[in-house]
């Protein structure tokens, strides 16, 4: 039904009629009524959906050409306050829109919802940046915005430097992960305050990278010293996140090895969630932090300290890793943990599926790989945070591997 042409005008029609709708409710009354509703908008997309289909894309830019002059004429004429030109700008996009619709209609009708939406949302969006947003968060913004869209396509994604160890792309993948983790933690924390929001914006953010995430919480505690708890339950939680990641991974690329490190991934994972659990608690408590958080969202020169720190690291572990030769492949893979222990765990794994070792060997270098990763995160923990985060921080780190390992040599 899709291919067929009066599909594609009933699709028109509705991105009209929807758009007309919002615009019908927000023209106002009076002498200062704008001049464009529901009937006006449903006519202007089909008009586009004619156009395109009887001319194609010339006569779709001559309609367009018209409609935007009428809709100039309007604009002069209208005896209003507000010099806005939202109408008029919605109105030329429905021309466009509507013949779309004619080739494309799921994205024409997807492109349609989002701009009702976008005009919809004009109070609440002017509400937000006027008065919720401060001017520290507004270039912030544009300090994310510039490190990922500009800067991270640029830098060159192959390995290069001592030992071909540092991928650019991959590093600056960290700075912008500390970027967000840091963002997303300011914003739980203005909505639900330090107590819950850190603690649940730690473990979420944790599935992408609990390193980056230990260092954004760093970050948190040492510029809002009373937030430290929530945070340091934060860095905690992501932990737990590695944990159940870890098996996740496991049980899809190699279930015979997940099955060898499930008993020292559940201990592991437990540990750690009691130990975010308690300062969880703490916080609550002691209602660590106000509902409207102060202070940056995030740190730019802590992002790139993490960053470099992270590539030192690398090189030592691809230093190591050539030193050790061909007979250390576990070695030097486990070694691979100080940058991404998933990665690392999986490479491992797949020695067992292609049998060269069996699945119970494998537990010791992906443990291995695990503790080196740990050693990154008690790094960022001290390097990113106060020193009370990293005294706070490190335990919980320590003691999660170590009953890894307890278990999984026990049941050796």
């Amino acid at each position: 039904m899709i291919d067929d042409v009066w599909f594609r005008f009933v699709a028109a029609l509705c991105i009209g009629l929807l758009v007309g709708v919002e615009r019908e409710r927000s023209k106002g009354d009076g002498p200062t009524r704008r001049e464009a509703g529901i009937r006006t908008f449903a006519l202007t997309s089909m008009l586009g959906a004619l156009a395109f289909h009887l001319g194609g894309a010339l006569l779709l830019a001559a309609a367009f050409v018209v409609v935007g002059i009428l809709t100039g004429v309007a604009y002069f004429r209208r005896q209003s306050d507000d010099p806005g030109l939202t109408t008029e700008m919605g109105l030329l996009a429905t021309v466009l829109l509507g013949g779309l619709a004619l080739t494309e209609p799921g994205l024409a009708g997807g492109l349609g919802v989002g701009l009702a939406v976008v005009l919809a949302a004009k109070t609440r969006v002017h509400g937000f940046v006027r008065d919720v947003m401060t001017k520290a968060e507004l270039n912030e913004a544009f300090i994310f915005a510039f490190a990922t869209i500009v800067v991270w396509p640029l830098l060159p994604d192959r390995s290069i430097g001592p030992f071909d160890a540092i991928n650019p792309h991959k590093v600056w993948s960290l700075v912008v992960l500390v970027m967000a983790v840091g963002a997303a933690g300011h914003i739980a924390s203005r909505a639900l305050g330090g107590a819950y929001g850190l603690p649940l914006s730690g473990f979420a953010a944790g599935f992408a990278s609990s390193t980056a995430t230990i260092g954004a919480m760093g970050q948190r505690a040492k510029d809002n010293p009373d937030d430290l708890r929530g945070a340091v339950a934060g860095a905690a939680l992501s932990t737990v996140a590695t944990f159940v990641e870890m098996a996740l991974l496991l049980a899809v690329s190699s279930p015979p090895v997940a099955v060898a490190m499930a008993p020292a991934l559940v201990a592991g994972g437990v540990v750690a969630a009691i130990y975010g659990l308690f300062f969880t608690w703490v916080a609550v408590r002691a209602k660590a932090s106000n509902p409207y958080a102060s202070g940056s969202a995030f740190s730019l020169k802590t992002a790139l300290v993490l960053a470099a720190t992270l590539s030192v690291m690398l090189v030592i572990a691809a230093f190591l890793q050539e030193r050790l030769g061909e007979s250390g492949v576990l070695v030097g893979a486990a070694l691979a943990g100080f940058a991404d222990t998933h990665a690392a765990a999986i490479s491992i794994a797949s020695l067992a599926i292609a049998g060269k070792f069996a699945a119970a060997d494998t537990i010791v270098p992906i443990l291995a790989a695990m503790t080196c990763n740990g050693v990154t995160k008690v790094v960022m923990a001290v390097g990113a945070g106060a020193p009370s985060f990293g005294v706070r921080v490190g335990p919980g780190i320590v003691l999660s591997l170590a009953a890894a390992w307890l278990v999984a040599i026990a049941g050796a």
